[in-house]
């Protein structure tokens, strides 16, 4: 502080405060994925066992034990890195991180990553299987518009004789 009997600049040498860098902005949402609010998506823990039949209207994540099936039209079914799934499995999407044992389709795509592994078949429009990852079984892929197997083709109209 300056006092009147000091000699000196009558302000206080002050030295601005260095700049700090900004954080990185946030990294943007991948086009090619939905947008999942927490509301969206439903969790099976590391200490939860299921068997039966799961079926719903909206995304899961498993990081549990499920035996039985499961049946989510529309949505993604994520199998996460603790997740062990006995089951046939049919989704829009289907991530596996964990342990799959069981016939899989996704009117969309079926995802394995490095670290997960699939025993079964798999039916889906697209299939991604990593460097790393497990895969045993049989791969059919569907157009997106294509029915379900099992689901008889229409029959060609009959001609009409006169």
């Amino acid at each position: 502080m300056w006092k009147p009997t000091q000699t000196g600049p009558a302000t206080p040498n002050t030295t601005p405060e260095p700049s700090r860098p900004l954080p990185p902005p946030p990294a943007p949402e991948p086009v090619n994925r939905a947008p999942v609010s927490a509301g969206d998506q439903a969790t099976i823990g590391k200490g939860l066992f299921v068997k039966g039949e799961i079926t719903g209207s909206e995304s899961l994540f498993i990081d549990g034990k499920v035996e039985g099936s499961i049946s989510l039209p529309g949505n993604r079914v994520t199998v996460g890195r603790n997740g062990q799934v006995a089951a046939s499995v049919t989704a829009r999407e289907i991530v596996i991180l964990g342990k799959v044992r069981g016939n899989v389709s996704a009117t969309d795509r079926v995802d394995i990553r490095a670290e997960g592994a699939l025993t079964g078949d798999v039916a889906a429009a697209r299939i991604s299987i990593e460097d790393g990852a497990f895969f045993k079984g049989g791969i059919d892929i569907r157009k997106p518009d294509a029915k379900p197997a099992g689901a008889a083709a229409p029959e060609a109209p009959k001609p009409v004789q006169a």
